[in-house]
């Protein structure tokens, strides 16, 4: 029997500042801590959610695993407040985890299996970090003979460049570009309406940590290279290790209706795919012409286009690669400057393409990002 398919619809949304690993503001408090706050916050922008009627909760995190373990979504749900009644998993596509949870949400509602779900990602890269030692936990065999796909994100960046013939020049000035681009966003106030304050013992903490704002070619230039000696690839071109959360209260056009909650955006869809793990920045080359295809829309139509920045060599790829309109690219900064806390970046993009549809009038929002192992994603918002 043939069902028409849902609306799968965004009714709220909202993340924390975003903060830096290690030394940042989130250093010191556990992610099930902020990440509760968040969650708590962002359902409470939703008046008349019957939070006992709620599906699930899908959580994305790159490393769920010791202070992220256990089940951390679940953990989460019910630090938020949320009653016991309702359910939660966590999941991992490494970088695009907080988008997977945004697509898996959107699956479960458009075929009737959800009426109403919580979707977004955690990360605390300070407390659960990208460890030098892991090669010892690798199969041994692999580490042998497909080492490519335990190589280290940095040096993925540097075969980018290497291979696209993308000089350290053209990542520096890229780099300051989405630096002087968030730098004017905070300074309008442009995330503001995004940003959620986490309460800490001290205070709060209410404004993204890791743009600099005093960044110069100069400065940039004069950086050495991290990954490879006699490489290219800097600090100042790779996105900052940064923590954070973030969240969407999703649910089908027909129960907003009822319920008269007023829609946001539409998820309109989500494609992912594969590529040499080698070189996987490149990932979004072919996620988005895979979503396109799967949606009969163009990249033309796309009115903002936030492509992760985990790298400014994967980022310049993708964008001559696909030809992207640097005019609709990042508007707003991207993780070069605003940091990239692995499984919320997703959502936080997804939050980051809504509220500059808000504020410009505009129509389609498309998100992606490439993937550690050698995959991209991309999805695309329709805002209502």
């Amino acid at each position: 029997m043939n069902r028409e398919l849902n609306d799968a619809v965004i009714v709220a949304y909202g993340r924390s500042p975003i903060a830096r690993a290690f030394k940042g503001s989130l250093a010191n408090l556990y992610p099930t801590d902020y990440g509760a706050q968040i969650m708590r916050a962002v359902f409470e922008r939703v008046p008349g959610l019957p939070v006992e009627a709620i599906d699930d909760v899908i959580i994305g995190c790159a490393k769920p695993e010791r202070t992220q373990g256990k089940n951390m979504a679940r953990i989460i749900t019910l630090a938020s407040g949320l009653p016991n009644s309702v359910p939660a998993k966590t999941i991992n596509r490494f970088c695009a985890s907080g988008l997977e949870s945004i697509a898996l949400a959107a699956q479960a509602i458009k075929t009737g299996e959800a009426q109403i779900v919580i979707a977004g990602g955690v990360e605390s890269m300070t407390m659960v970090p990208i460890e030098k030692d892991e090669m010892m936990l690798y199969d041994p065999e692999l580490i042998k003979n497909r080492p490519d796909i335990y190589m280290t994100m940095g040096m993925t960046a540097e075969r980018v460049a290497d291979k696209y013939g993308i000089t350290r020049s053209e990542m520096d000035h890229f780099a300051l570009n989405s630096q002087r681009k968030a730098a004017r966003a905070q300074e309008a106030g442009e995330f503001e309406k995004e940003i959620i304050p986490v309460t800490l013992d001290e205070g709060a903490f209410v404004t993204d940590e890791c743009i600099r704002k005093d960044t110069t070619l100069d400065g940039l230039g004069q950086l050495k290279a991290v990954f490879k000696e006699n490489g290219s690839v800097t600090a100042g071109t790779s996105s900052p290790m940064s923590d954070g959360a973030a969240f969407v209260v999703m649910m089908s056009g027909r129960t907003a209706e009822i319920l008269s909650i007023k829609p946001i955006a539409k998820f309109i869809g989500y494609a992912v795919a594969g590529v040499d793990p080698e070189i996987m920045g490149i990932g979004p080359i072919k996620a988005i012409p895979k979503v396109m295809r799967l949606t009969g829309l163009s990249l033309e139509q796309m009115d903002v286009i936030e492509l992760n920045e985990a790298f400014a060599s994967q980022a310049i790829a993708c964008i001559r690669e696909l030809q992207i309109d640097e005019e609709k690219l990042n508007p707003r900064g991207g993780a070069i400057a605003l940091g990239h806390p692995l499984g919320v970046t997703g959502t936080a993009l997804t939050i980051k393409a809504i509220s500059y549809l808000e504020d410009t009038g505009k129509k389609y929002g498309l998100i992606s990002m490439c993937i550690g192992g050698g995959m991209g994603a991309a999805g695309i918002i329709e805002k209502l």
